[in-house]
């Protein structure tokens, strides 16, 4: 049997480019070299569009994030496929490693279904909802689900909507990721500035209540038709940092993991089974890893839903789904596989 193509993508224009890079460099590590042959294509820092060889340096050296390359070779992509020097190249599937805008956002999965190839992961609607937290929150509230209260701010209208807010609050831009832009203010005196830099990210922020809480995080796989949840972690936190931001998760070794997470059994398949009702609402395909808070008051709040999750496999998504009895190779296989399906088009080709 011939092998088949699968294109990884990583790199593009969102803050997340590094960790896309990493994400790739996983899955290519991680590919059933028996069944597939790899391509690997970045998007530069610019939005150019490159061919990098199998050996390209995608993994942190000496603390420095990896990065694509703009004098890489040039690759043009449109509605008929990829070429390189005007050659078409042969692809069966493509796994976009990106995450953030122009990535996860539904943007890159849009040109995917207008030029007919098969992609791992959610759809236009769904990639785009899951992105966009003020959508998504507004789905999960509607399915049922709690979620932190708060308010969607603009630059232009924030200073007259922030009156009466009770501290401590979270900042985050609406369409961003890996906790970039994302700050907790205790006081009034510190929201300007958060929101400058969280407008830095998007024009869009929110502007939500601090849950108190532990932070649980289950993984959903969609295999043979149905979305499956893992079993749940929990993210514990140095102290030194006030929450998980992006020093803490990928640059300070701050963090550790418990998988399974150590709460009451009743609680872990409340989670597991929240997790795959927010896959199926927001209309997800092949995975998604999602976020709570245990609270307290023993409530689980969702947090957000990442439809293209950090994909090393020492990240979080690959861990939850090997302590399912998933390998992190057998995971690519399963999401190329559904993928190459293409039920998550709007023709459902």
């Amino acid at each position: 049997m011939s092998k088949l193509t699968v294109a990884i993508i990583c790199g593009g224009r969102s803050s997340e480019h590094e960790i896309s890079c990493l994400s790739a460099g996983g899955v290519l590590a991680g590919l059933d070299s028996t069944r597939y042959e790899a391509l690997l294509i970045g998007i530069t820092k610019a939005g150019n569009w490159v061919l990098l060889p199998n050996d390209y340096p995608l993994e942190i050296i000496n603390g420095a994030l990896p990065t694509v390359d703009e004098k890489a070779t040039p690759l043009v992509a449109d509605v008929h496929g990829f070429f390189v020097n005007d050659k078409p190249l042969k692809i069966d599937c493509v796994f976009p490693a990106l995450h953030g805008p122009f990535g996860e956002d539904g943007t890159i999965q849009g040109f995917f279904e207008i030029a007919d190839i098969a992609y791992v992961g959610s759809g236009v609607m769904a990639s785009a909802a899951a992105m966009d937290k003020s959508f998504s929150k507004t789905v999960f509230a509607a399915a049922g689900m709690k979620v932190a209260d708060g308010i969607v701010v603009s630059i232009d209208d924030w200073k007259s909507n922030v009156a009466g807010i009770a501290y401590p609050v979270f900042v985050k831009p609406a369409r961003g990721g890996s906790s970039r832009g994302t700050h907790k203010v205790k006081s009034a005196a510190d929201l300007e500035a958060a929101l400058v830099d969280a407008f830095s990210f998007d024009c869009k922020v929110m502007i939500e209540s601090a849950v108190k809480g532990r932070e649980i995080e289950c993984a959903v796989l969609e295999k043979d038709g149905k979305a499956q949840a893992s079993i749940v972690g929990e993210i514990i936190i140095d102290s030194k940092y006030e929450f998980y931001d992006f020093q803490a998760k990928y640059l300070d070794s701050a963090t550790t993991v418990n998988v399974p997470a150590e709460i009451p059994a009743d609680v872990s398949a409340q989670i597991a089974s929240m997790a795959v009702q927010a896959f199926k609402a927001l209309g997800c395909s092949g995975l998604a890893r999602v976020d709570f808070f245990y609270n307290d008051k023993g409530e689980v709040v969702i947090n957000e839903i990442n439809t293209m999750p950090g994909f090393t496999s020492t990240s979080m998504y690959p861990k939850l789904m090997a302590a399912s009895g998933v390998t992190y190779t057998a995971l690519i296989t399963a999401l190329i596989t559904t993928a190459l399906a293409r039920t998550n088009g709007t023709l459902g080709n």
